[in-house]
């Protein structure tokens, strides 16, 4: 299978623009692997319109709309949603599926609430995901047990649980600790409008509690914390909290191409 630039969709070309992706288009793993790469590198992972009241759409037009034409970013069932999308358009045989996030869950175990991407190139299984925003692997993960697979400075692995199914593990201070876990049972898009709705609405949801918003760079990643920002580098961390709301705009736009209406807190003493 090859997609030559000048027999693609217009959007497929607009979303490939997006992500700044000039690589080939030949259904391979390799090129499977620089697409993820450039989304990662390319699309923040943010929570912006969840704080605004704004209600989402999974629909492929109105996620074309919010990622690739006004260039903003989301979370995993929009991120991975729109990924797949393209991914099929490309050629590619692409399974959705639901997973467990396990990291940092102080009630295991978690609820599925996550939504990845199963991609099967010259009969092999691989786990494709843009929709995280803490560290995960920036390339497909080959679904196989036990198997070490570095990447950069990071390792993953594939563990196996008779209940949980596949649990993708990552290997942090000499120990291996679970990320998330799924089945292989297929989803529909129907599937994920439940979970989206609750991390939309629900009290609990840590998606309406602070800003979420996190995106790789090739010196490391930006990420919000708590109102701070964090630019990590090869040098170090540089931290920083914007003293107002128009400095905080134009961090979000200087540091992860962002443009909303989301309106910060704004310190003590400081006026909007």
């Amino acid at each position: 299978m090859t997609k030559e630039s000048s027999s693609l969709k217009p959007e497929v070309q607009a979303y490939l623009d997006r992500i700044r992706y000039e690589g080939p288009l030949d259904g391979s793993l390799d090129a499977l692997s620089r697409l993820q790469d450039a989304h990662l590198h390319a699309v923040p992972y943010e929570n912006f319109d969840i704080l605004n009241g704004v209600p989402l759409s999974l629909h492929i037009p109105d996620l074309q709309a919010k990622i690739v034409d006004r260039r903003r970013g989301g979370f995993c069932f929009e991120l991975n949603a729109l990924f797949g999308w393209l991914l099929r358009e490309l050629g590619y045989e692409v399974t959705d599926l639901m997973a467990r996030f396990w990291r940092d869950e102080p009630n295991p175990p978690p609820k599925r609430r996550h939504q990845v991407l199963h991609v099967v190139i010259d009969g092999k299984a691989y786990l494709s995901d843009v929709g995280v925003g803490g560290i995960v692997p920036r390339f497909p993960v080959l679904l196989q047990e036990g198997l070490e697979q570095p990447q950069g400075s990071e390792t993953y692995r594939m563990d196996r649980d008779p209940y949980f199914g596949w649990l993708l593990c990552e290997l942090k201070h000499g120990e291996w600790q679970r990320i998330y876990s799924f089945t292989e049972e297929p989803q529909l898009p129907q599937d994920f409008l439940m979970p989206s709705y609750w991390c939309e609405h629900a009290p609990d949801s840590i998606f309406r509690k602070n800003p979420m918003v996190a995106i790789r760079t090739r010196e490391g990643r930006n990420t919000i914390a708590a109102g701070e920002f964090r630019i990590f580098t090869a040098e170090g961390v540089k931290t920083f909290t914007p003293d107002s709301k128009e400095a905080y705009h134009e961090a979000l736009r200087t540091h992860f191409g962002i443009v909303t209406e989301y309106a910060p807190s704004v310190p003590s003493g400081e006026r909007a």
